[in-house]
């Protein structure tokens, strides 16, 4: 089986290849530059549950490489206006350079993923089987084919996956402008700090960001438009015309002075602007192709983090692929809806960000006339909506919350059997009880079925969770309560699905009674809730959440025809065609919701002989280590089934 194939070595293509590693599918990633993270003024802002993905996908040291925020002060002129107590639901912010890091050096340890540096995209086809990339290296010009059972592009927001697959991208293209700079110095306060119309002339916002080693990430809210330069351009500029190195000092200087009273000393680290755009990918998805992160959507206003979201992304599409990839060679066929999910549920949870912004826009932003006068003079207005501010840079509410996908656990309507409090297409997981389908279930302490206590969150990531809530659990030993009660028949049901699935057991769960068994996804968001071991109940919700039931043995759901020529570059057996023509332009002929998967079926289902990381049980072995060596001069031979990267055509047809 070729691997995946991740285009863009940014975060969210490094959390996807890991993510896609803990499933025992191998990828490899393809990066238009050198491999370095150079320090820049971008960070990000991690909640629980984007924190939790890193953690557990490799990227350990998340917690020491931020800054742990434990409040949040919203400031007008002179007067604290708000403030949020964080020391129950801490936030992280570190550099985004340093996540990068941490993501790299997380895959040093990983055999599955290879990183090729200085491979530029420039054409994509794909057909029933798989997807075929030809890259061009800037430096030297050299070209090479690459072939890949799926491909995501995660190649930011001008992502050449997505031009090539003809998706439009619409959306505004600048709703927020701010200057952004990262300085070292010592503040009269320790959390962060948004301040609206402070005292001190010229600045209409400003915010303050602790990240770690006594660094504090400085923005600035900027009029709208962007006026042309009317003094000369300072060559070293980010901003010509308007963040210039003096108009940048000045700006600095004027601002700590505001907060310290007078000026102190500080180190200017770096610089930037950024024009916050509004944009949504038609399409996450075409055939075996999909779009991730920066290249599927872009939102910053009010302080909002596209990263997040993109983590997001990686999350929910990495066990999808899994599945899909596990089970292609054999067994059951799941469902089309599995990999069309991706699409529903994460572009439907964005839009819902992109229209709350729009609606609260002209609330937090007014930009002219007596709205703007009205929020100047009058402090209650701003009061009021001073929650909604913070949201954006905290990652919560409505700008960044954790997303709920109640319609179904597959994110397609009519493949799982209705659960109380499901509404919807898409919600957040805080405003639904944590029992409602779709949300995603809080982090408790649980059991395994050897004793040893852990972490809901840290069991996520490999595979379905069966969690039994069952009272005084913690008082016996796991001899005594793994042949008691429910336990033994919870089992053989676990066995059973046609999904790879856990079993835990917890003392407690919110809104759950004594014997309630939930099946959770390998995301954390909830398929359903059941009472007790009922093994039709929980194969209903198994079969919903792969994307519907096993196709009939003698057939399978294969994929939709991708129009356009056979791939042309190397398969497993043996070099493709010289003559095919023009890549498949596969944006014009497949369904709003992408084409079915082709033939992938669930991750390891166990009732049909395979092993829980997809592996057959005839002894079919687990993806060997990665071939790191150069191309090959010719087209091989087929590579062993062991072999996670398959052979590569050079250039020259």
């Amino acid at each position: 089986m070729d691997p995946v194939i991740v285009v863009g070595a940014g975060p969210v293509g490094l959390a996807l290849a890991l993510a896609l590693a803990r499933h025992e599918v191998p990828t490899v990633v393809l990066d238009e530059g050198s491999g370095l993270s150079p320090e820049s003024p971008r960070s990000v802002v991690l909640g629980a549950d984007t924190a939790s993905f890193l953690t557990r996908i490799g990227y350990t040291r998340a917690a020491s490489d931020a800054a742990r925020w434990d409040a949040f002060a919203v400031w007008r002129r002179r007067q604290e206006v708000l403030r949020i107590d964080l020391a129950d639901t801490p936030v992280l912010h570190l550099p985004q350079h340093r996540l990068q890091r941490g993501l790299r050096d997380a895959l040093t340890g990983s055999p599955l993923v290879r990183v090729v540096p200085l491979h530029r995209v420039t054409r994509l086809e794909q057909d029933r089987d798989g997807v075929s990339v030809l890259t061009r290296n800037p430096q030297d010009g050299t070209e090479n084919w690459w072939r890949g059972s799926h491909l995501v592009g995660c190649d930011g927001a001008r992502s050449a996956v997505r031009k090539l697959l003809k998706i439009r991208f619409p959306g505004r293209p600048a709703v927020d402008r701010s200057a952004i700079a990262t300085v070292r110095v010592d503040l009269p306060f320790t959390e962060p700090r948004l301040h609206r119309e402070p005292p001190w002339r010229g600045d209409r916002e400003a915010t303050a960001r602790p990240l770690p080693d006594g660094v504090w990430r400085l923005d600035w809210r900027l009029p709208p438009g962007r006026p042309a330069p009317a003094e000369p351009v300072d060559p070293h500029a980010t901003w010509p015309g308007i963040v210039t190195g003096d108009t940048l000092l000045t700006r600095v200087s004027s601002t700590l002075t505001g907060w310290c009273g007078e000026l102190p000393k500080f180190d200017l680290l770096a610089a930037a602007d950024h024009t916050a755009q509004q944009r949504l990918a038609a399409r996450f998805r075409v055939g075996r192709c999909f779009l991730a992160g920066d290249a599927a959507h872009l939102h910053g206003a009010l302080g909002m983090q596209n990263l997040t979201d993109g983590l997001r992304d990686a999350d929910n599409l990495a066990w999808r692929l899994a599945l899909a990839w596990h089970l292609h060679s054999g067994g059951p066929q799941p469902g089309g809806s599995l990999l069309d999910g991706y699409e529903a549920e994460r572009r439907g949870a964005v839009g819902a960000r992109l229209r709350a912004v729009d609606q609260a826009m002209p609330l937090l932003r007014p930009l002219r006339g007596w709205a703007q006068t009205r929020r100047s003079l009058l402090t209650g207005s701003f009061r009021k909506h001073a929650p909604m501010l913070a949201d954006g840079h905290l990652g919560t509410g409505r700008f960044g919350g954790a997303p709920a996908y109640p319609a179904a656990p597959s994110g397609v309507p009519g493949r799982v059997p209705v659960q109380r409090g499901a509404r919807g297409t898409t919600s957040l997981s805080e405003l639904l009880p944590a029992t409602a389908p779709g949300v995603l279930v809080p982090d408790l302490p649980v059991l395994a079925t050897d004793g040893t206590p852990d972490r809901l969150h840290s069991r996520l990531g490999a595979g379905f969770l069966l969690l039994l809530v069952a009272p005084g659990t913690a008082v016996w030993s796991a001899e005594r309560w793994l042949g008691a009660g429910l336990m033994p028949r919870l089992a053989e049901v676990a066995a059973a699905l046609p999904v790879p699935a856990e079993v835990l057991v917890t003392e407690a769960y919110p809104g759950a009674g004594p014997h309630t068994v939930l099946l959770i996804r390998p995301d954390g968001h909830l398929v359903g809730v059941t009472q007790g071991a009922a093994a039709e109940d929980l194969q209903a919700l198994a079969d919903g959440a792969r994307g519907g039931p096993a196709s009939l043995p003698g057939g399978s759901e294969q994929e939709a025809p991708v129009p356009g020529p056979a791939a042309p570059g190397a398969t497993a057996t043996g070099p493709a065609p010289n003559d095919a023509k023009g890549p498949g332009a596969a944006s014009n002929g497949a369904a709003s919701n992408g084409a079915k998967a082709n033939g992938a079926t669930s991750n390891g289902a166990k009732a049909n002989g395979t092993t829980s990381n997809g592996a057959k049980a005839n002894g079919t072995k687990a993806p060997g280590p990665v071939v790191t060596g150069p191309v090959a001069a010719a087209p091989p031979a087929a590579a062993p089934a062991t072999e996670p990267f398959p052979p590569v055509r050079p250039s020259g047809r």
